[in-house]
C-alpha cells in the first residue's frame, strides 16, 4: 500500500453535489469529465455505463499519490436509485473533516439549510476528548462528520 488515492460518493446529481462540496464545505474543484469508455465500463462492471465525474481536493492539504481527495460519480447509465442511508446498516460509511470551530461551521451550515443529525457534541472520552463533533447529510443523505480536535492536538 502506498497511501489512499481518494474517497469516492455516488450521487444522483454532480452539480449540485460540487457546488455542496465546493461552495458550502470549501472544497477545491480540481477536475470534471464524462466517462463514456471501455475501461470505465470495465472498470464499474456495467456494460453500457457512462458516468459524470468531480474531483476536489481540501485546500491546504498536502498531496499524497493523487491529485484530489474526493470524488463525486453520478452514473448517467445505468441510473441508480436512492438507498437507505441509515448510518447503522453494514455498508454505510461517513468522511469526517476537520475544522477549528465545530460550533461556528455548525452554525453556518445550519443558516445554509444543511441538515445536522445533532448540534456539535463535546467529546468526553477517548483520544479526541475535549473536542466536538456533529454528523450532518449531504444533498444525497451522504453522512459527514464535522470534527473539531481538542486544543492539545
Amino acid at each position: 500500500m502506498r497511501g489512499v488515492w481518494h474517497f469516492s460518493f455516488t450521487v444522483a446529481d454532480l452539480g449540485r453535489s460540487v457546488a455542496f462540496y465546493r461552495d458550502l464545505l470549501g472544497f477545491t474543484l480540481v477536475h470534471r469529465q464524462e466517462q463514456d469508455n471501455d475501461y470505465t465500463r470495465r472498470l464499474v462492471g456495467y456494460p453500457d455505463a457512462v458516468l459524470r465525474v468531480a474531483q476536489l481536493a481540501v485546500p491546504g492539504q498536502p498531496r499524497g499519490v493523487s491529485t484530489h481527495d474526493l470524488e463525486l460519480v453520478e452514473y448517467v447509465v445505468p441510473r441508480g436509485e436512492p438507498r437507505d442511508p441509515a448510518r447503522h446498516l453494514p455498508g454505510a460509511a461517513h468522511l469526517a473533516l476537520a475544522v477549528e470551530d465545530a460550533r461556528a461551521e455548525h452554525t453556518r451550515l445550519a443558516a445554509a439549510g444543511v441538515r445536522f443529525v445533532n448540534p456539535p457534541a463535546k467529546i468526553t472520552a477517548g483520544v479526541n476528548k475535549g473536542g466536538y463533533a456533529c454528523y450532518f447529510l449531504d444533498p444525497d443523505e451522504i453522512t459527514l462528520e464535522l470534527v473539531q480536535p481538542p486544543a492539545s492536538l
